[in-house]
């Protein structure tokens, strides 16, 4: 694939088409362009003490967004699948309590409404990439939409997914590499960094890391945050959790609040070098 069969297939999400780097607006954070954003907060929202917790602990390291779910789609059906309506509240509240925007994942179109009304960013996960109604469905709403990439999607599914998006109206698209399955099963995916230069090049939407969902493992968290700002990524997302081995989901992946705090340094140092670089270029 190259930029001019991406013209045809997709004129919209093609940089031949706009040619500038755009950008997505929520509240008073711009993702894209020349600043770094990072959303941060739990897997999933379990209290009222935990979420507003975690909120305090990433808006003082510095984090834009509050992430926080409330639909959980899980492999097992009889893991934690989320508060439901009850999650949104309290993660709207918190995102209040702390000026921070929202988001949180839309699994299906009869929860639609509920989501709108509560959450800021609209995310459509992994397992949902390809549910093209579903795509419309968001395409419609007008609000901003983060795309994950599906776990075995290629390039060009990830961005023809995009396409559906923004050819239903809504140019408000945010792309997230959260890794892809392969043959390896050390993390819990791999990591495609080569997507965030792709895409760079093809396209002029913004895109962000998700290395928490990557690896699986808090461990390589850190580490891959810093390579993915290195490489260009426009934010991360990144799960925090101030008591994960209690938490209810993802605990093992997720950052307590002071290493998110010492990653949030470095992450700043790294973009600022990155940022010089680029002026000098």
């Amino acid at each position: 694939m190259n930029l001019e069969s991406l013209q045809q297939s997709c004129p919209l999400v093609s940089r031949m088409g706009h040619p500038a780097d755009s950008h997505v607006q929520v509240k008073n954070v711009k993702i894209g362009g020349s600043g770094l954003v990072v959303m941060a907060g739990p897997c999933a929202v379990e209290d009222e003490e935990q979420i507003m917790t975690i909120a305090a602990a990433v808006k003082a390291a510095g984090a834009q967004v509050l992430r926080g779910g409330a639909f959980k789609p899980r492999t097992s059906p009889y893991t934690f699948q989320g508060m439901g309506e009850a999650g949104l509240i309290l993660l709207k509240q918190a995102g209040e309590a702390f000026d921070m925007p929202v988001v949180t994942e839309l699994m299906d179109s009869e929860d639609f409404d509920l989501i709108n009304e509560y959450t800021d960013i609209i995310q459509i996960g992994a397992r949902n990439m390809q549910n093209f109604s579903l795509l419309k469905r968001v395409g419609k709403a007008g609000k901003p939409v983060m795309l994950k990439r599906g776990l075995s999607a290629t390039l060009e599914e990830f961005l023809m997914a995009a396409e559906y998006i923004m050819a239903s109206g809504n140019d408000q698209v945010i792309l997230c590499e959260r890794g892809i399955r392969t043959f390896e099963t050390h993390m819990r995916n791999t990591l495609d960094l080569n997507v965030v230069t792709a895409v760079k090049e093809l396209s002029h939407l913004p895109i962000i890391i998700d290395p928490s969902h990557a690896t699986g493992k808090w461990q390589m968290v850190s580490p891959l945050s810093r390579a993915a700002v290195a490489i260009g990524a426009d934010g991360l997302m990144i799960e925090v959790h101030h008591k994960p081995k209690e938490a209810l989901s993802d605990g093992p992946q997720s950052l307590k609040p002071e290493r998110f705090n010492q990653l949030m340094q470095e992450l700043g140092h790294i973009h600022g070098i990155i940022r010089q670089t680029d002026s000098w270029s």
